[in-house]
């Protein structure tokens, strides 16, 4: 069975927009594209070529596929080495406009279309960027691991990874790193239901009941 994994960036306030540069997304008046850049270091490059180092497909939305297809057919580096060669799954109303080699479009229904490729044998699926996709995995509980790189700002507002709607469940860290300009780097993956309990005491107060009854 393959896995579904992302990888993203995002700010301490949760955004993920345009981590690379001024002119990778900068709609609705989105104004720090390139926020990334300066707290990149060594580290931070060793996750990523990591996440790179085994084979895989890579999983896009159509933004995401378009500003990838725009930039790495065009590059002579590891990456594009990668990227280029690789099947690319791509979330798009518009599949005969898909240009880059080796791209494939998931169709009307993508929920369906990806159970069904997680059931066939290949490599895993690595998601990049693509926020709108990746709240609809969020929401169908079909990413199977995420790794999360939080990067010390504040952006106020753009695009976040998590904008509501995700399937509620308990998540287990498997590994997390602090980088030398302090990006905090972290892999979870599914753990089960959301686990509760309660700190209430067994004997509340009348005031207390009087609380409960009138905030249901």
């Amino acid at each position: 069975m393959r896995k579904i994994i992302a990888s993203t960036f995002v700010s301490l306030d949760g955004v993920m927009q345009a981590p690379g540069g001024p002119q990778e997304d900068p709609v609705n008046g989105f104004n720090f594209g390139g926020w990334v850049f300066h707290y990149w270091d060594e580290e931070s490059g060793k996750v990523i070529d990591e996440l790179f180092a085994k084979p895989f497909a890579l999983l896009l939305g159509r933004k995401t596929y378009d500003i990838f297809a725009a930039h790495w057919p065009y590059q002579d580096d590891s990456i594009s080495a990668v990227f280029n060669p690789a099947t690319k799954y791509v979330a798009t109303h518009r599949p005969d406009t898909l240009t880059w080699e080796n791209s494939k479009a998931l169709g009307s229904d993508i929920v369906a279309s990806l159970k069904k490729i997680k059931q066939e044998d290949g490599p895993d699926l690595l998601i990049q960027g693509s926020g709108n996709l990746i709240q609809t995995l969020l929401a169908n509980d079909l990413i199977d691991e995420m790794t999360v790189m939080t990067f010390p700002l504040l952006l106020g507002k753009g695009k976040r990874l998590f904008e509501g709607g995700a399937t509620p469940g308990a998540l287990k860290l498997n590994r997390s790193s602090i980088s030398g300009k302090g990006v905090i780097i972290a892999t979870y993956e599914r753990s089960g239901e959301v686990p509760t309990g309660s700190f209430a005491d067994d004997n509340p107060s009348e005031a207390e009941l009087e609380r409960r009854r009138n905030w249901k």
